[in-house]
């Protein structure tokens, strides 16, 4: 390795790589913001500008765009060396180049003219070629390669095709997001989802199987969820990162203390108060026998007398936003339980793939506007179970009813067919009595059924979106029970 080119927006560690290359006897090109700093360290180098023979210009969007750039990058060793001598081109064998932060800047709301100078010419072009050209150079691109590419230039001076390769695709799978990343801005300024629709997903760990053991999995992500891995126990299955996903969304529905236990993608108990421990018991007795083996998510501290309960049964997956080091070592004991630290949503669009595609869903932030349509008000023990139980209703699969109280969902029914055959699966899996309880739907009623169902179990107040041609209806079997309605004009459907 004789000569490497050094161009970087990133400048964290490029001062330490540079000193160890030039100390190595390879020779450095450097340009722009890359060379001032280099050369205030009093590193040796040659600016680009220099050996190619023109200036810099265009306010800086010309650099590196020359011949004598690209040729010493893209020239086949032993193939093109005749042509290199011909046009005076020397062979570049390292480029090490990050590009402007194209993505970091779309946050800040900058005018399009200002932004467009975001976007990277030189730094993709020279390192497509460095990576077309993996078998004769070396291409690094992130900062957290240098400590592995300097020790490798102090105790040898070659790499291995592989390592050259390996090197390269981190390049076109930076490239593939980078692109798509401006693809989707601009198609954006006139429509949220655009006709094009990139989306890159990085991390990827391979898992043990998929839903079942005959089939392949992997997951992957940097952020949210999809980053995240265990403190202690079994690696993650492809079923727990998504009951993981079930559990957290619905536990991001709460500012107080809640505890929220999920079983093949929905909740099965569901529960707020005062402290965790004791939340926790009560989510759990929803429907304990769903509850064991289950998923939990608290959103508060694990600390002894939890990790207790926690430690008294089975369940797959604790989920919290921290433990204490007496929690930990409670929960050691449990060798096979996972712990994970809850994170901050990630906020990307939903992206589920189909037959031939993909459905790419976007949520934006919604109010709910609650109008009483019945002769009484709830009261407002109603009113905050009615809030307890719509926030369930949102994560459970539709068709969704939700019995509840103002501290926890009494019975959950979800998944079917028949609205009615919801309420009535809500009502058998109750562990306690729903005399005065709220209930909830995820969609409008049709008919009077699943009202009158609920009401005989005990209900006394229910919560609907409202739409049906047949609201009227409903609204005066409501009337007829003396029970309390409130239209939300919001569904909630989860398929």
């Amino acid at each position: 390795m004789k000569r490497a080119l050094l161009s970087v927006w990133n400048k964290d560690g490029i001062i330490d790589l540079a000193r160890t290359l030039h100390q190595a006897g390879i020779e450095l090109l450097s340009s722009g913001g890359t060379a001032k700093v280099l050369n205030t360290a009093g590193i040796p180098i040659i600016e680009v500008s220099e050996y190619t023979g023109f200036p810099e210009m265009m306010d800086g969007r010309v650099k590196t765009l020359h011949p004598r750039i690209h040729g010493g990058i893209l020239g086949r060793r032993g193939t093109d060396d005749a042509v290199m001598k011909e046009h005076n081109i020397g062979p570049i064998d390292l480029v090490v180049v990050n590009l402007y932060p194209f993505e970091e800047m779309t946050k800040q709301s900058l005018p399009l003219d200002e932004l467009i100078e975001f976007i990277d010419i030189g730094g993709p072009a020279m390192i497509r070629a460095a990576a077309k050209n993996f078998q004769d150079v070396l291409v690094v691109i992130d900062p957290a390669d240098y400590p592995a590419l300097m020790k490798a230039v102090s105790s040898r001076s070659s790499f291995t095709k592989e390592e050259r390769l390996a090197y390269a695709r981190k390049v076109f799978a930076r490239m593939a997001a980078y692109d798509g990343a401006i693809s989707n801005y601009l198609y954006g300024l006139e429509e949220e989802l655009p006709p094009v629709y990139s989306v890159q997903f990085r991390n990827g760990r391979m898992l043990r199987y998929g839903e079942n053991p005959h089939q392949v999995a992997a997951v992957y992500g940097e952020s949210g969820i999809g980053g995240s891995l265990p403190l202690q126990g079994k690696a993650m299955s492809y079923n727990n990162y998504l009951d993981v996903d079930a559990a957290v969304g619905l536990l991001r529905e709460f500012d107080e203390c809640a505890a929220v236990i999920v079983k093949h993608n929905n909740p099965c108990g569901v529960a707020t108060g005062e402290t965790i421990r004791d939340v926790y018991i009560a989510a759990r007795d929803v429907d304990p026998v769903s509850a064991y083996g289950g998923i939990v998510a608290v959103n508060k501290e694990v600390t002894t007398d939890l990790a207790k309960e926690i430690a008294s049964t089975f369940i797959e997956v604790l989920v919290a936003p921290s433990f204490s080091d007496e929690a930990r070592e409670i929960l050691k004991t449990k060798e096979n339980l996972r712990l994970l630290t809850l994170t901050d949503p990630a906020g990307h669009a939903a992206v589920r793939t189909i037959d031939g595609g993909a459905l790419v869903q976007v949520t934006p932030v919604q109010r709910e506007e609650w109008q009483v349509v019945t002769d009484r008000d709830p009261t407002a023990d109603e009113e905050a179970a009615m809030m307890l139980a719509m926030k369930v209703c949102k994560h459970v699969k539709s068709n969704a009813i939700i019995f509840a109280d103002k501290n926890r969902a009494l019975g959950i029914g979800a998944g079917q067919m028949s609205r009615v055959d919801s309420a009535k699966i809500a009502i058998s899996k109750a562990q306690f009595p729903l005399k005065g309880s709220v209930v909830a739907s995820d969609a409008f009623l049709p008919f009077s059924d699943t009202l009158e169902v609920a009401a005989e179990a005990g209900a006394t107040a229910l919560i609907q979106p409202g739409g049906s041609i047949r609201d009227s209806e409903v609204i005066d079997e409501a009337n007829r029970r003396k029970m309390a309605m409130v239209f939300t004009g919001i569904r909630y459907f989860r398929h």
